[in-house]
């Protein structure tokens, strides 16, 4: 169980501060049932709650500044995953959103990158499904990577980028 001010991973709402943990009076609720109030990070003035025996979208801490380096570190060694079928391509980026696995979101965004690369390179565009996809996990590794590493949100892409390359 999260305790208060615990920072966690939660969905597509990354990076949040677990506000409170407690029984809701909101008429919506379940009055039964204890809820975490998360404050999403980057998005101070949204709240969310979420059942505390939640399974639908999995909540995990966020890395810690040496989880994120070692991570950081790997990702010259981290396989792409292309898949030439765009439907069986979708349905891997969606699971490694949801998941939420950092490394699944690392491997989505050097796949994406290179082949969107390559494309460019020959004068083409990307597939809507990989700029939406690529822009998603960005999103959200960026977030929790800026925040373990202490750092801005806009100075990530840089950095893992310049490991992509090593």
């Amino acid at each position: 169980m999260y305790q208060v001010n615990d920072s966690v991973m939660y969905g597509t709402h990354g990076v949040c501060e677990v506000t409170a943990v407690g029984r809701l009076s909101m008429s919506v609720a379940d009055r039964k049932k204890k809820y975490y109030t998360l404050r999403p990070v980057y998005q101070k003035d949204s709240l969310v709650y979420v059942p505390v025996d939640n399974v639908k979208l999995p909540m995990r801490l966020v890395l810690t500044g040496k989880e994120a380096e070692e991570l950081v570190e790997e990702i010259p060694q981290l396989e792409t995953i292309w898949i030439g079928n765009e439907k069986e391509r979708e349905s891997q980026y969606k699971e490694a959103v949801r998941s939420g696995d950092c490394r699944e979101l690392v491997r989505i965004i050097k796949t994406i990158y290179l082949h969107k690369k390559e494309r460019l390179d020959e004068g083409k565009k990307v597939a809507a499904v990989d700029e939406r996809y690529f822009h998603q996990a960005e999103e959200l590794l960026y977030e929790e990577l800026a925040y373990a590493l202490d750092m801005e949100v806009d100075q990530v892409g840089d950095y893992i980028a310049s490991k992509i390359h090593e």
